[in-house]
């Protein structure tokens, strides 16, 4: 047993985060994190971080095509959320964005669309939920050709930004992992609970 494994807490969590890297390496993994990747960009609570760490620690010479992987099927789900905007919002659409208390942060985001135009769909390069910029999307009547560009430039920057971190610096990053998960774990949960509250109060 090396010193950083028995520096390594114990625990639940400790568990979960070993048995996903033991299994963040099949095509069962793949067809998990597009399904994760999809659903959150119109209903999923959780982003597909969760699942696409671990992948790019297990196999950091994919890791390139990881975030090309993840960026793609998370752009597919947000057309699914620009039609659910578009399409079915006084149903599925309203129901949704009520779920998560995002309600005031649809019409937030449409008077910000006539304020700043398709530039607002850069939000998704921030904490802020990724359902809510591509429902109000749609619901806001955004050109859908230039929704779906802006959606590839942010998701990518911020998924195959993930993998060129990753693919360049993996060694120090499962270190820091494997050495302060918890704290990580708790880093990543206060980024998700900090986009829903921004949306609930600030917008």
């Amino acid at each position: 047993m090396t010193t950083a494994e028995a520096a390594m807490p114990s625990g639940f969590v400790r568990r979960v985060y070993n048995w996903i890297l033991r299994n963040a390496e099949g095509p069962r993994a793949w067809v998990a994190m597009a399904f994760i990747a999809f659903a959150e960009s119109s209903f999923f609570p959780f982003p597909p971080d969760i699942l696409l760490i671990p992948m790019l620690l297990a196999d950091r010479r994919r890791a390139f095509l990881l975030g090309a992987w993840c960026t793609f099927w998370s752009v597919l789900g947000g057309m699914l959320g620009y039609a659910i905007g578009s399409l079915l919002y006084d149903s599925i659409g309203h129901w949704l964005v009520s779920v998560y208390g995002m309600a005031g942060g649809v019409e937030s985001f449409r008077q910000a669309y006539v304020k700043y135009g398709a530039l607002i769909v850069l939000q998704g390069l921030t904490p802020i939920p990724y359902k809510l910029v591509t429902i109000s999307s749609g619901f806001a009547g955004l050109n859908f050709g230039l929704f779906v560009m802006l959606s590839f430039i942010t998701r990518g920057v911020r998924f195959i930004g993930e993998g060129a971190l990753f693919y360049f610096f993996g060694d120090t990053a499962k270190w820091l992992l494997d050495r302060y998960l918890t704290l990580a774990l708790t880093v990543l949960l206060v980024l998700v609970v900090t986009g829903f509250v921004a949306v609930r109060y600030i917008f």
